[in-house]
């Protein structure tokens, strides 16, 4: 699909399958006239004919004058539509049968079928909304809490380009005044600032990045989950873990050795914040070339995570510890640790027949490893009895400490504008260490106008290639 071929007229359905009402949207320049061909209002004028903004009730009918279905019309005029087009949304009922017959009237009549997220790259196309917005259309139809929900609705709303608006103009009054001064650098006499109101204006803006920034580990977990890497020996019983966590048989359990050769990965939601589970190949010594490297992507995912759940045979949590801790304990630096004592049921009766008993039992298991991390929290629980599982999960919440968002929040989600903006950090560093070491005017310049430059890459202001867009835009559903 060409992204720039937007003077032909698409449709599309619209709606999910099985609901009781189905939406086809259709948008373009023909995009009233075709629908006409294939509508006839129950009385009155043609939809060419009506205002916009009104609900037209009539029938789809056939070439043959055959009624396809009783529908309503909703009609939208340029510019003052979704995507900056002439459009009409055709409501009918929900039968599959019913839409595609309407669709096939409609692609007859001259319509093309339309791409994935053709709708709102049209809306971009045409001034509609910016870059960063359009991606936050497909954020909002992913959304799974009220925190993806709300960092979605503000980008979408602009929050997140109003924030680059600022900045992009604090950048061309410094790029403004460096480049007068090259200008007019033959008249010493002249000066349009001095050095220490152009630190401080580019200091002011690598502040607001360096923020924007920091704001991505955040919106990454509440988009995509806190990534939680459960890893430890073989039957240690990381997947029952996994499988009492989620309350489904997510993972195969099993005595033998080795069961679990690579990594699987599920998400639930704690405390309003989305966890996304790993369960990892156990980990020791072995031959077999397949186990072998789904330990080593145990280790990659280990790396990854932010919190990690290292899982303890209860029964021998000592020999355990002291065969893996130079494996896993230097891969934890940075992270939040999480040490579980798993299987506590087949511990002896006198140490966990009272809460007490157990509390002594853990004393003794936290004192007899050797390095355990001062950070490090050690629970103790049975993940085949489901015992205990509610303090591990409190724990995760208190560990993954992700604020509330408002709606007038700017949280970072997206990789492309984490990296736009990384770059764009990059180059206002080098901006102020150019003024501090005054360095030519021009050099500083170009550093301006390269961050200025992957500010404009979020928005879309500098974009013009298609592969570009059209990477950004295959990603969203027909539809919209």
């Amino acid at each position: 699909m060409n992204i720039l071929q937007t003077e032909d007229t698409i449709c599309a359905i619209a709606t999910a399958q099985g609901g009781a009402i189905g939406t086809i949207r259709v948008s373009g320049p023909e995009a009233i006239t075709l629908t006409d061909r294939i509508f006839k209002p129950v009385s009155g004028k043609p939809l060419a004919e009506r205002a916009p903004y009104t609900l037209t009730f009539g029938h789809i009918l056939t070439p043959e004058g055959e009624i396809i279905d009783e529908v309503l019309v909703s009609l939208f005029r340029a510019p003052h539509s979704y995507t900056g087009q002439d459009s009409t949304e055709i409501s009918c009922h929900g039968s599959s049968y019913i839409l595609q017959q309407v669709m096939q009237l409609l692609i007859r009549q001259g319509c093309r079928a339309a791409g994935p997220g053709e709708y709102t790259q049209r809306a971009f196309l045409n001034g509609k909304m910016d870059l960063s917005q359009a991606e936050a259309v497909a954020d909002l139809i992913a959304s799974t809490s009220a925190a993806t929900h709300r960092m979605a609705m503000n980008q979408m709303r602009g929050g997140f380009s109003r924030e680059l608006a600022v900045l992009r103009d604090k950048l061309l009054h410094l790029t403004s005044l460096m480049e007068l001064e090259l200008d007019f650098s033959d008249h010493e006499e002249l000066e349009f600032a001095d050095r220490s109101e152009l630190e401080d204006i580019a200091r002011q803006i690598e502040q607001v990045i360096h923020h924007l920034v920091d704001t991505f580990s955040v919106g990454n977990a509440l988009k995509n989950g806190v990534p939680v890497a459960i890893v430890g020996e073989t039957n240690a019983g990381k997947s029952t873990l996994l499988n009492a966590l989620l309350n489904e048989e997510r993972a195969i359990v099993s005595d033998i050795h080795g069961t679990t050769r690579d990594v699987i990965e599920d998400t639930m939601n704690l405390g309003g914040i989305t966890f996304r589970f790993i369960d990892t190949a156990g980990i020791r010594e072995t031959t077999d070339t397949i186990e072998s490297l789904g330990i080593e992507r145990s280790f990659q995912k280990l790396d990854q995570a932010d919190i990690v759940l290292w899982v303890i045979d209860a029964t021998c949590a000592e020999e355990q510890y002291r065969q893996l801790a130079d494996k896993i304990l230097p891969r934890c630096e940075g992270k939040h640790l999480v040490i579980v004592f798993n299987k506590a049921d087949l511990l002896s009766s006198a140490d966990v027949n009272t809460a007490v008993s157990t509390d002594v039992q853990l004393t003794r298991l936290k004192t007899a490893l050797p390095d355990l991390p001062e950070d490090a929290c050690v629970l103790s629980l049975s993940a085949k009895q489901k015992e205990g599982l509610s303090q591990l999960q409190k724990q995760l919440v208190d560990f993954a400490a992700l604020p509330d968002l408002s709606q007038n929040d700017v949280v970072v989600s997206n990789i492309r504008h984490y990296e736009a903006l990384s770059r764009a950090l990059e180059a206002i560093h080098r901006v102020q260490d150019g003024l501090a070491m005054q360095l030519s005017g021009d050099l500083v310049s170009q550093d301006l106008r390269e961050c200025l430059y992957h500010l404009g890459e979020i928005v879309g202001g500098t974009i013009e290639t298609d592969e570009v867009l059209g990477n950004i835009f295959k990603h969203f559903c027909v539809g919209k």
